[in-house]
């Protein structure tokens, strides 16, 4: 689910482990229809790089969505999904959340499912799910030397 066209619009950094996030960037992949506006950041993917995503860590990225735009800028929460939509031309789905006191009730109710989303989704916990993709990659890179010997 990347795409590498460089006439994206916004990169939306997504978890390609939790079944939620996959059916919403599917969603999201339909309706960008192959046009590049949105490009799609798996952060679960072992290749994910806080350094070509505006320095963006995998907890941080894990701990609320996070996009950012082509000239650098971070937008985080449901401004995220308000920035994609309006990308898409389907800003209208969230239009209600420019209105002060709806967006702070987005904002708080999104901040409430980020806070569950992996206990929802049936997943461990953020210390968890961090310390197994550490190990992973450090066995990964500790076997890479060893074949490179």
């Amino acid at each position: 689910m990347s795409n590498t066209t460089k006439s994206w619009k916004i990169k939306l950094l997504y978890d390609g482990e939790c079944p939620l996030c996959l059916r919403e960037v599917s969603f999201l992949e339909k309706h960008d229809a192959g046009r590049g506006l949105v490009k799609f950041v798996d952060i679960a993917g072992d290749n994910y790089s806080p350094d070509e995503n505006a320095g963006i860590d995998y907890e941080t990225a894990m701990g609320r969505i996070h996009a950012i735009l082509p000239d650098g800028t971070i937008v985080k929460n449901v401004e995220v999904f308000r920035r994609v939509y309006e990308v898409l031309g389907m800003g209208w789905v969230y239009a209600l959340t420019k209105i002060p006191i709806i967006g702070w009730i987005a904002d708080s109710i999104y901040g409430i499912w980020a806070d569950l989303r992996l206990t929802l989704t049936g997943r461990p916990n953020l210390t968890t799910i961090s310390a197994q993709r550490q190990k992973r990659l450090q066995d990964q890179q500790s076997g890479r030397c060893r074949l490179n010997v």
